[in-house]
């Protein structure tokens, strides 16, 4: 007996240790992968102002630059750098989040590009890594090794997570957090110990410090807690042996009622560490700034610019009693400010805010087309599974879970898509990836149901995980563009959704590459996020093209004539229009009429010969009109505004501003016949998408009105 012992004893060690192997090296793959496209791919937009928050952070105590999001990610990617010597860029003093665009640029690119941003790369990249591990082990908990293992294969290639998941941005480690706290929740709910309590409650608070939508997991949980107590209402108690009794219905009820109970405390505690979790990444300390500094804008002064003043009100209860740090507070205000100013490209057509349709359709042209026939096949296999001899014998692990477990993924998904379709902010699948996790741990139990109802299903499951391997492979390292071939693949994305979707500015590396192979030094670049990152930082000698960015934000002074020649490079988010509008609003739509001759990673289009823009041409000497106005230099001012009014005499923006010189110079007569000719201008040309040019230009003309005329 004890010889037998021994050697189930070391069978079930072998077993262990070939799961460890297994795991690890899909998780060195992942690795691989993640470490090849941090290589190969340029700064993205978020990057550079992300680390140096975290590195003024950590070094300073100083959490005013990058408020728009919590500290966690940050904090963690900026942990490579605290034993270098960097250089700071000084604060001037600026709006934060223009302060932290700008400073963020001299500080990656200050102190060596790549020799920064690779290992805070490296460092954000444990969350891709942590949240493939927790994949698996939730996956394995509900449904076994194979379930989980194959959830984890089918992960680490997975395009999205590839393209966000070496990046010093918030989603993939928000990702990670999210599916920790529902996870460790889930472990809690299956056995009850003050342990799992606590990590359930720190896995909340790191949710919630690493990105705002964490506060989504609020209702989840909630939701999670209502479903529990109800079907502990419904199912039978084992005592009971008269199911329609009276004494069968109160016991359902009462039990009901005590679960309810139970996990209510038990979140209530869960939401009180989380809560000690969040202010302790700020310090416990309510001021976002040191001593004797502030916010620019201070908190109370932004709440008043917030366009639902309900939300501001709220928020600045909980400012006056200090629930919440101060920056957390100004963040959750600058998240629901920058989603309703973004604009949305969806279907080809840009749109002042989101669409509720948005992000399923984004699901299904983002989604690898085996992950997509594994859900289709979801209802099938817990059909086909109860059906089978191993279900009806009581055996295998897939129907105990089939009803209270799968609240624990289902629940998450359909409150995290619900609020993501109400909301105003669609710029790309990367805001689904918390989605993503559930439903991986989800297929995971569709594969092992599937061979449990027939082992013949193992070829059709093998065929589905070498095709998402071969998807990875095909697109890298332009993972950010993926799409799947039912709509077309990589090359078609853009007709249907732009932005993070496909150009964040990460192709500059190809972009040199080809202009080197080519011997190329006489073109012109419209990058999306030029000011924020420089096309010069990575050596391309292009000249920069406007964008709305570098004119209306961070007021870059850009020259461009009417007519160009040579080489004209124009990121995808640019030609959409994400930025100007489309339509006659975009100085770069004609291009889409125009087939490029290359385009580069999928983000970057290419065209050679003579092109005229005028409108581009306008707009820079509009906004240098501006700029001279502020300085007083009136005459100066009067004579660009003139000659962009040449250059685009349908522009509302442009006739906007030689109204604005006139209205400086005195000469108000003129001036509200300018600003009479603009706003018709602007009302007939998508004034959905100028709405707030709109309202600003009234209020210019009524205070004109107001102070009288001119004879």
């Amino acid at each position: 007996m004890a010889a037998l012992r021994l050697q189930g004893a070391l069978r079930l060690q072998k077993r262990r240790w070939v799961r460890v192997v297994c795991v690890v090296s899909l998780l060195l793959l992942q690795a691989l992968q993640l470490v090849h496209v941090a290589r190969a791919t340029s700064s993205s937009w978020d990057e550079p102002h992300h680390l140096l928050d975290g590195y003024t952070i950590w070094k300073f105590d100083d959490y005013r630059l990058n408020p728009e999001v919590p500290p966690l990610i940050k904090l963690t990617a900026a942990l490579p750098l605290l034993r270098m010597r960097l250089t700071v860029p000084p604060n001037l003093g600026r709006e934060d989040p223009t302060e932290a665009f700008l400073d963020g640029r001299v500080f990656v690119f200050g102190n060596g590009g790549d020799r920064v941003l690779f290992p805070a790369r490296m460092a954000a990249m444990s969350y891709a890594l942590a949240l493939g591990l927790l994949i698996y082990l939730f996956a394995e908990e509900m449904f076994g090794f194979e379930g989980g293992i194959f959830a984890l294969a089918l992960f680490v290639f997975d395009p999205n997570f590839l393209a966000h998941g070496a990046m010093v941005t918030t989603d993939v480690g928000a990702a990670c957090c999210f599916l920790a706290s529902v996870y460790s929740f889930y472990r809690y709910c299956r056995r009850r110990s003050l342990v799992r309590l606590v990590v359930a409650g720190v896995a909340l608070g790191l949710a919630l410090s690493a990105k705002y939508t964490g506060i989504f997991l609020l209702p989840i949980l909630a939701l999670i807690v209502v479903l529990e107590a109800v079907l502990a209402a419904v199912r039978r108690p084992a005592a009971l042996q008269e199911p329609g009794s009276e004494a069968a219905e109160k016991g359902r009820a009462a039990q009901g009622w005590d679960v309810l109970w139970r996990r209510s405390e038990a979140l209530l505690a869960v939401g009180l560490i989380a809560w000690v979790v969040v202010w302790s990444f700020y310090g416990f300390r309510y001021r976002a700034a040191p001593v004797g500094k502030d916010l620019n804008p201070p908190l109370a002064e932004y709440l008043t610019q917030m366009r639902d003043q309900r939300d501001a009100r709220m928020l600045g209860l909980l400012a006056h009693y200090k629930v919440l740090p101060e920056g957390y507070l100004w963040g959750l205000e600058n998240t629901q400010q920058i989603a309703y100013d973004d604009t949305s490209y969806f279907w080809g057509k840009v749109y002042p805010h989101g669409n509720w349709e948005y992000f399923p359709v984004a699901l299904l042209i983002k989604s690898t087309l085996p992950f997509l026939l594994l859900l289709a096949l979801t209802p099938l296999a817990w059909w086909g599974y109860r059906r089978s001899p191993t279900a009806r014998s009581g055996g295998g692990g897939g129907a105990k879970c089939a009803a209270k477990d799968l609240i624990f993924l289902l629940s998450p998904v359909a409150v995290y898509l619900a609020i993501s379709m109400s909301a105003n902010m669609d710029i790309g699948i990367r805001h689904m990836l918390p989605v993503y996790a559930f439903l991986y741990v989800l297929v995971g139990g569709t594969a092992t149901l599937l061979r449990q109802w027939d082992l013949r299903w193992g070829w059709l499951l093998a065929t589905l995980l070498v095709w998402q391997a071969l998807t990875s492979v095909q697109v890298s390292p332009a993972y950010m563009a993926y799409g799947n071939r039912a709509w077309g693949g990589p090359e078609r994305v853009d007709r249907y959704l732009g932005d993070a979707n496909t150009d964040w500015g990460q192709q500059l590396k190809a972009v040199k590459v080809y202009l080197d192979q080519r011997h190329i030094t006489d073109c012109w670049f419209v990058y999306f996020p030029d000011g924020s990152i420089d096309a010069k930082d990575y050596g391309i000698p292009c000249r920069r093209l406007p964008t709305a960015n570098l004119l209306w934000w961070l007021d870059v002074p850009v020259q461009v004539p009417p007519v160009i020649s040579g080489t004209v490079l124009i990121s995808a988010s640019d030609l959409e229009g994400i930025e100007f509008g489309d339509g006659s609003l975009n100085p770069y739509g004609q291009f889409w009429k125009i087939k490029p001759v290359a385009v580069i990673q999928h983000g970057v289009y290419v065209y050679q010969g003579t092109f005229r823009i005028p409108l581009a041409a306008a707009l820079a000497e509009a906004q240098g009109a501006e700029d001279l106005i502020d300085d007083g230099q009136l005459a100066a001012a009067l004579t660009k505004a003139e000659d962009a009014a040449r250059l685009a005499p349908q522009s509302g923006q442009v006739e906007d501003t030689l109204g604005d010189v006139f209205a400086a110079e005195g000469q108000k007569a003129a001036a509200m016949a300018q600003y009479q000719k603009a706003l018709q201008l602007r009302e007939s040309v998508r004034p959905d998408l100028q709405a707030q040019d709109i309202e600003q230009l009234k209020m210019k003309m009524a205070r004109l009105q107001s102070a009288g005329s001119t004879p």
